[in-house]
Protein backbone atom coordinates (compact mmCIF):
# COMPACT_ATOMS: atom_id res chain seq x y z
CA UNK A 1 0.00 0.00 0.00
CA UNK A 2 1.17 3.53 -0.68
CA UNK A 3 2.49 5.15 2.49
CA UNK A 4 0.93 8.51 1.56
CA UNK A 5 -2.57 6.99 1.29
CA UNK A 6 -2.05 5.02 4.50
CA UNK A 7 -1.01 8.19 6.31
CA UNK A 8 -3.99 10.10 4.93
CA UNK A 9 -6.40 7.38 6.10
CA UNK A 10 -4.66 7.23 9.47
CA UNK A 11 -5.17 10.96 9.97
CA UNK A 12 -8.84 10.74 8.94
CA UNK A 13 -9.52 7.90 11.39
CA UNK A 14 -7.48 9.55 14.14
CA UNK A 15 -9.59 12.71 13.90
CA UNK A 16 -12.95 10.95 13.52
CA UNK A 17 -15.32 10.63 16.47
CA UNK A 18 -18.26 8.88 14.81
CA UNK A 19 -17.01 6.17 12.44
CA UNK A 20 -19.62 3.96 10.79
CA UNK A 21 -18.28 0.70 9.37
CA UNK A 22 -19.71 -1.18 6.39
CA UNK A 23 -18.22 -4.69 6.35
CA UNK A 24 -18.41 -7.60 3.93
CA UNK A 25 -16.97 -11.04 3.32
CA UNK A 26 -13.42 -9.75 2.85
CA UNK A 27 -12.93 -9.18 6.56
CA UNK A 28 -13.99 -12.74 7.34
CA UNK A 29 -11.81 -14.40 4.71
CA UNK A 30 -8.90 -13.43 6.96
CA UNK A 31 -10.47 -15.78 9.52
CA UNK A 32 -10.58 -18.62 7.00
CA UNK A 33 -14.20 -18.20 5.89
CA UNK A 34 -14.89 -18.39 2.16
CA UNK A 35 -16.37 -15.40 0.41
CA UNK A 36 -19.03 -15.72 -2.29
CA UNK A 37 -17.88 -14.24 -5.58
CA UNK A 38 -14.11 -14.60 -5.76
CA UNK A 39 -12.37 -17.31 -7.79
CA UNK A 40 -12.34 -19.52 -4.70
CA UNK A 41 -15.75 -18.42 -3.42
CA UNK A 42 -18.93 -20.33 -2.69
CA UNK A 43 -20.52 -19.50 -6.05
CA UNK A 44 -17.74 -21.36 -7.81
CA UNK A 45 -19.21 -24.54 -6.31
CA UNK A 46 -22.89 -23.80 -6.85
CA UNK A 47 -25.07 -21.14 -8.53
CA UNK A 48 -26.60 -18.29 -6.55
CA UNK A 49 -29.98 -20.02 -6.83
CA UNK A 50 -28.93 -22.50 -4.15
CA UNK A 51 -29.21 -19.69 -1.59
CA UNK A 52 -32.59 -18.47 -2.79
CA UNK A 53 -35.93 -18.56 -1.00
CA UNK A 54 -37.35 -20.61 -3.89
CA UNK A 55 -34.70 -23.28 -3.47
CA UNK A 56 -35.23 -23.36 0.31
CA UNK A 57 -38.92 -24.17 -0.15
CA UNK A 58 -38.31 -26.51 -3.10
CA UNK A 59 -35.50 -28.54 -1.48
CA UNK A 60 -35.22 -27.72 2.24
CA UNK A 61 -33.06 -30.73 3.11
CA UNK A 62 -30.54 -30.03 0.34
CA UNK A 63 -30.59 -26.35 1.22
CA UNK A 64 -29.78 -27.06 4.86
CA UNK A 65 -26.99 -29.48 4.00
CA UNK A 66 -25.35 -26.88 1.76
CA UNK A 67 -25.91 -23.98 4.17
CA UNK A 68 -24.57 -25.78 7.22
CA UNK A 69 -21.48 -26.94 5.35
CA UNK A 70 -20.71 -23.58 3.70
CA UNK A 71 -22.29 -20.81 5.80
CA UNK A 72 -22.03 -22.03 9.38
CA UNK A 73 -18.63 -21.58 11.03
CA UNK A 74 -19.01 -21.94 14.81
CA UNK A 75 -15.29 -22.54 15.33
CA UNK A 76 -14.06 -19.53 13.33
CA UNK A 77 -12.26 -16.89 15.36
CA UNK A 78 -12.14 -13.11 14.91
CA UNK A 79 -8.99 -11.72 13.33
CA UNK A 80 -7.11 -8.54 14.16
CA UNK A 81 -9.43 -6.51 11.92
CA UNK A 82 -12.47 -7.52 13.97
CA UNK A 83 -10.57 -6.95 17.21
CA UNK A 84 -9.40 -3.45 16.27
CA UNK A 85 -12.96 -2.42 15.38
CA UNK A 86 -14.17 -3.74 18.76
CA UNK A 87 -11.45 -1.73 20.51
CA UNK A 88 -12.38 1.42 18.61
CA UNK A 89 -16.03 0.87 19.53
CA UNK A 90 -15.04 0.49 23.19
CA UNK A 91 -13.11 3.76 22.94
CA UNK A 92 -16.17 5.50 21.48
CA UNK A 93 -14.64 6.02 18.03
CA UNK A 94 -16.79 3.47 16.11
CA UNK A 95 -20.50 4.13 16.58
CA UNK A 96 -21.94 1.35 14.41
CA UNK A 97 -20.97 -1.65 12.28
CA UNK A 98 -23.37 -2.51 9.48
CA UNK A 99 -22.34 -5.88 8.11
CA UNK A 100 -23.28 -8.17 5.26
CA UNK A 101 -21.70 -11.05 7.14
CA UNK A 102 -23.72 -13.75 8.88
CA UNK A 103 -20.87 -15.31 10.88
CA UNK A 104 -21.10 -13.29 14.11
CA UNK A 105 -17.35 -12.61 14.21
CA UNK A 106 -17.79 -8.91 14.99
CA UNK A 107 -19.71 -9.87 18.13
CA UNK A 108 -17.19 -12.59 19.01
CA UNK A 109 -14.51 -9.92 18.94
CA UNK A 110 -16.51 -7.81 21.40
CA UNK A 111 -18.41 -5.38 19.16
CA UNK A 112 -21.93 -4.69 20.41
CA UNK A 113 -23.21 -2.00 18.05
CA UNK A 114 -23.66 -4.36 15.11
CA UNK A 115 -26.45 -4.41 12.53
CA UNK A 116 -26.52 -7.80 10.77
CA UNK A 117 -28.09 -6.57 7.55
CA UNK A 118 -28.24 -10.05 6.00
CA UNK A 119 -29.14 -11.83 9.22
CA UNK A 120 -27.33 -14.60 11.07
CA UNK A 121 -26.61 -18.32 10.73
CA UNK A 122 -26.73 -18.78 14.51
CA UNK A 123 -30.50 -19.30 14.56
CA UNK A 124 -33.49 -20.39 12.47
CA UNK A 125 -37.17 -19.53 12.83
CA UNK A 126 -40.53 -21.08 12.02
CA UNK A 127 -42.08 -19.02 9.24
CA UNK A 128 -45.48 -19.29 10.91
CA UNK A 129 -45.10 -18.95 14.70
CA UNK A 130 -41.53 -17.53 14.70
CA UNK A 131 -40.36 -20.10 17.26
CA UNK A 132 -36.55 -19.85 17.33
CA UNK A 133 -34.21 -22.81 16.97
CA UNK A 134 -30.44 -22.73 17.38
CA UNK A 135 -28.45 -23.98 14.41
CA UNK A 136 -27.01 -26.69 16.65
CA UNK A 137 -30.58 -27.85 17.29
CA UNK A 138 -31.30 -27.84 13.55
CA UNK A 139 -28.20 -29.95 12.89
CA UNK A 140 -29.38 -32.44 15.51
CA UNK A 141 -32.87 -32.49 14.00
CA UNK A 142 -31.39 -33.07 10.53
CA UNK A 143 -29.57 -36.17 11.72
CA UNK A 144 -32.49 -37.61 13.71
CA UNK A 145 -35.70 -36.58 11.90
CA UNK A 146 -36.99 -36.92 8.34
CA UNK A 147 -39.02 -33.69 8.37
CA UNK A 148 -36.58 -31.80 10.60
CA UNK A 149 -37.36 -28.50 8.83
CA UNK A 150 -41.06 -28.54 9.84
CA UNK A 151 -41.88 -26.75 13.10
CA UNK A 152 -43.57 -28.90 15.75
CA UNK A 153 -44.49 -25.97 17.97
CA UNK A 154 -47.47 -24.90 15.85
CA UNK A 155 -50.04 -26.23 13.38
CA UNK A 156 -51.07 -24.91 9.97
CA UNK A 157 -53.21 -26.17 7.12
CA UNK A 158 -50.13 -26.98 5.05
CA UNK A 159 -46.71 -28.03 6.37
CA UNK A 160 -44.86 -25.63 4.07
CA UNK A 161 -46.31 -22.70 6.01
CA UNK A 162 -44.32 -23.78 9.08
CA UNK A 163 -40.95 -24.51 7.51
CA UNK A 164 -38.01 -23.52 9.73
CA UNK A 165 -35.74 -21.15 7.80
CA UNK A 166 -32.25 -20.01 8.86
CA UNK A 167 -32.37 -16.39 9.94
CA UNK A 168 -30.38 -15.23 6.92
CA UNK A 169 -31.63 -13.10 4.04
CA UNK A 170 -31.83 -15.26 0.91
CA UNK A 171 -32.30 -14.18 -2.70
CA UNK A 172 -35.98 -13.29 -3.06
CA UNK A 173 -36.22 -12.85 0.69
CA UNK A 174 -36.45 -9.87 3.01
CA UNK A 175 -35.12 -9.40 6.51
CA UNK A 176 -35.56 -7.30 9.62
CA UNK A 177 -33.73 -4.33 8.09
CA UNK A 178 -35.49 -4.47 4.71
CA UNK A 179 -38.42 -2.38 5.95
CA UNK A 180 -38.97 1.36 5.62
CA UNK A 181 -38.20 1.84 9.32
CA UNK A 182 -35.12 -0.39 9.09
CA UNK A 183 -33.74 1.43 6.06
CA UNK A 184 -34.41 4.83 7.59
CA UNK A 185 -32.58 3.87 10.77
CA UNK A 186 -29.53 2.74 8.80
CA UNK A 187 -29.53 5.78 6.53
CA UNK A 188 -29.76 8.07 9.55
CA UNK A 189 -26.78 6.32 11.15
CA UNK A 190 -24.75 6.73 7.95
CA UNK A 191 -25.79 10.37 7.48
CA UNK A 192 -24.52 11.26 10.96
CA UNK A 193 -21.11 9.59 10.49
CA UNK A 194 -18.02 11.78 10.29
CA UNK A 195 -16.15 8.93 8.57
CA UNK A 196 -17.46 5.94 6.61
CA UNK A 197 -15.12 2.94 6.72
CA UNK A 198 -15.80 0.21 4.14
CA UNK A 199 -14.06 -3.12 4.75
CA UNK A 200 -13.98 -6.19 2.56
CA UNK A 201 -16.89 -5.54 0.26
CA UNK A 202 -17.00 -4.66 -3.43
CA UNK A 203 -20.23 -2.72 -2.86
CA UNK A 204 -21.90 -4.32 -5.84
CA UNK A 205 -24.85 -6.09 -4.18
CA UNK A 206 -27.97 -4.01 -3.68
CA UNK A 207 -29.34 -2.57 -1.51
CA UNK A 208 -26.21 -2.64 0.69
CA UNK A 209 -24.23 -1.11 -2.17
CA UNK A 210 -26.33 2.08 -2.04
CA UNK A 211 -25.47 2.96 1.55
CA UNK A 212 -22.39 5.15 0.88
CA UNK A 213 -24.60 7.45 -1.19
CA UNK A 214 -26.32 8.58 2.00
CA UNK A 215 -23.28 9.93 3.83
CA UNK A 216 -23.14 13.65 4.41
CA UNK A 217 -21.37 15.70 1.76
CA UNK A 218 -17.67 15.93 2.49
CA UNK A 219 -17.60 12.92 4.82
CA UNK A 220 -14.56 10.80 3.95
CA UNK A 221 -15.20 7.34 2.53
CA UNK A 222 -12.29 5.01 3.35
CA UNK A 223 -12.36 1.73 1.41
CA UNK A 224 -10.04 -1.14 2.35
CA UNK A 225 -10.68 -4.02 -0.02
CA UNK A 226 -8.53 -6.16 -2.28
CA UNK A 227 -10.91 -5.72 -5.22
CA UNK A 228 -12.36 -2.66 -6.90
CA UNK A 229 -15.63 -0.98 -5.99
CA UNK A 230 -17.91 1.48 -7.86
CA UNK A 231 -16.93 4.15 -5.32
CA UNK A 232 -13.15 3.96 -5.75
CA UNK A 233 -12.98 7.11 -7.90
CA UNK A 234 -15.72 9.04 -6.11
CA UNK A 235 -15.13 12.40 -4.51
CA UNK A 236 -13.93 12.06 -0.90
CA UNK A 237 -12.97 8.38 -1.43
CA UNK A 238 -9.68 7.04 -0.06
CA UNK A 239 -8.85 3.53 -1.25
CA UNK A 240 -6.36 0.91 -0.07
CA UNK A 241 -6.26 -2.42 -1.91
CA UNK A 242 -4.66 -4.58 0.78
CA UNK A 243 -5.26 -6.83 3.77
CA UNK A 244 -7.82 -5.41 6.19
CA UNK A 245 -6.17 -6.75 9.32
CA UNK A 246 -2.71 -5.57 8.35
CA UNK A 247 -3.94 -2.16 7.21
CA UNK A 248 -6.03 -1.48 10.31
CA UNK A 249 -3.16 -2.66 12.48
CA UNK A 250 -0.80 -0.12 10.87
CA UNK A 251 -3.42 2.62 11.19
CA UNK A 252 -4.01 1.76 14.85
CA UNK A 253 -0.28 2.00 15.62
CA UNK A 254 -0.36 5.66 14.63
CA UNK A 255 -3.73 6.70 16.02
Amino acid sequence: MANSMLQTCTNLIKNAQNIVVLSGAGISTESGIKDFRSQTGIYQMAPEYILSLDNFYHNPKGFYQFAIENLYHPDALPNQGHEILAQWENEGKVSSIITQNIDGLHQKAGSKLVIEFHGTMKTASCQNCQHAYSTEEMINRLTTMDDFYICNHCRTRTEKERYIKPDVVLFGDSGKWFSIDGFNEILNIINQADCLLVLGTSLKVTPFSTFPQYKSEGTPLIIINKGDSPYDLSKDSYVIHDSIGETLSRIKENC
